[in-house]
């Protein structure tokens, strides 16, 4: 009796502590003790039997006593003259001695004895309450981020599961994908790493460092001029890493964009860039005029003019620019193509056409310029 009491106590003490409905824990343990008191009873492996045994399962009825916490299992039997089968039938004699009024064809429940069936109540109720509770907390990890996508958490590195790094936010698992991974980083167990909440499917948390909003987000961290809305990144190109580009934009008179990001001694930057490893940033200033933005989003390549008939941009740049307007592995023409959303040929002084880049190609044929060399030549400027 004491056990049977002590779980009421449980079902009531968990109920209260995680929300849960009571009467939802009662009616699944009583379906989990019916479930193992037919699979102990009939679970037989006799092939000719096994239809029979489904048959014999079904009308069983189990209870928990909601004040009591006492386990009573029920069989339900059909009034009949002349029994054939006592396990689902009773006859009118034995019938009328439980109920007075009943007649043929009406159902009676027989409480059952069962030796087992506290033993069976009280394991099975154990695995209930652990699974009420698993739910909970799945239900509280989607109630507590599902307001929460977008924003950056710092998360503790617990495993490797199948190419998915699986790490920590407070109390809750979350999965970062390969796919969301930065290619060249290897992530230790007992780090700590930032991770941008990117989405909750099937009350599993994903994040994210390889998507471009985890840029913005860290930019928002470091540049109160950005979270304030004084600057705005109206942009962002990116290929995790190894190289991005924002495009950023003042709304106020006297703030320099540029400035506000790079911060006082490169230090805003730097600590952007420190969280992502070996990623080269450059900042581009925005412009509503596209010819003027796609001139910006060349950076560090300073080119002579920018002409766009349709959907393309045609960029004159001088002979010594143009290593550095392609860049390595055509990276910096391919991001300014992102960043501006616009087509972008290169043509040397005079109109010789140098080669119609498309985001997806890589032109090694002009990276004689070293990535180190770009970002130096972006710092000077």
């Amino acid at each position: 009796m004491a056990m049977t009491s002590e779980l009421v106590a449980a079902i009531n003490q968990i109920a209260a502590e995680r929300g849960i409905d009571k009467e939802e824990v009662f009616k699944a343990l009583e379906s989990a003790i019916l479930s193992a008191v037919k699979k102990e009873k009939f679970g037989r492996v006799d092939k000719e039997e096994e239809e029979i045994d489904e048959k014999l399962g079904e009308n069983l009825l189990a209870e928990v006593d909601r004040e009591t916490g006492e386990f009573k299992l029920f069989a339900s039997k059909t009034v009949v003259d002349e029994v054939k089968d006592s396990e689902i039938e009773i006859a009118l004699s034995e019938a009328e001695l439980i109920s007075p009024n009943v007649e043929i064809g009406d159902s009676v429940q027989i409480e059952m004895p069962s030796d087992d069936l506290g033993r069976i109540a009280t394991q099975t109720a154990k695995q209930v309450l652990l699974q009420k509770i698993r739910e909970s907390e799945k239900d509280a990890v989607i109630s507590e981020f599902s307001d929460k996508v977008g924003e950056v958490y710092t998360a503790l590195m617990q495993r490797m599961q199948k190419g998915s790094a699986v790490m920590e936010i407070g109390k809750a698992t979350a999965f970062m994908p390969t796919e969301e991974q930065i290619a060249n980083e290897f992530y230790r167990v007992g780090e700590r790493y930032k991770v941008l909440l990117k989405s909750i499917e099937d009350s599993q948390i994903l994040v994210s460092r390889a998507d471009p909003q985890f840029l913005v987000e860290l930019f928002k961290l470091e540049v109160p001029e950005i979270e304030s809305g004084v600057v705005e990144i109206k942009a962002v190109a990116r290929e995790a890493g190894s190289r991005s580009k924002i495009a950023v934009v003042s709304h106020q008179e006297g703030i320099d964009p540029i400035g506000s990001c790079v911060g006082q001694r490169g230090i805003r930057i730097a600590n952007v860039m420190n969280e992502l490893g070996e990623e080269k940033i450059d900042i581009i200033e925005w412009d509503e005029e596209l010819e003027r933005f796609v001139a910006n989003a060349l950076s560090p390549a300073k080119v002579d003019s920018v002409k766009i008939v349709d959907d393309t941009a045609t960029v004159e740049c001088p002979s010594d620019q143009l290593s550095l307007a392609i860049g390595r592995d055509g990276q910096n023409v391919r991001l300014a193509w992102k960043l501006t959303g616009t087509k972008i040929d290169i043509v040397g002084v005079g109109g010789e056409e140098i080669e119609e880049e498309k985001p997806e190609d890589a032109v090694e044929e002009y990276a004689e310029e070293t990535e180190e060399d770009v970002v130096k030549e972006s710092s000077e400027e």
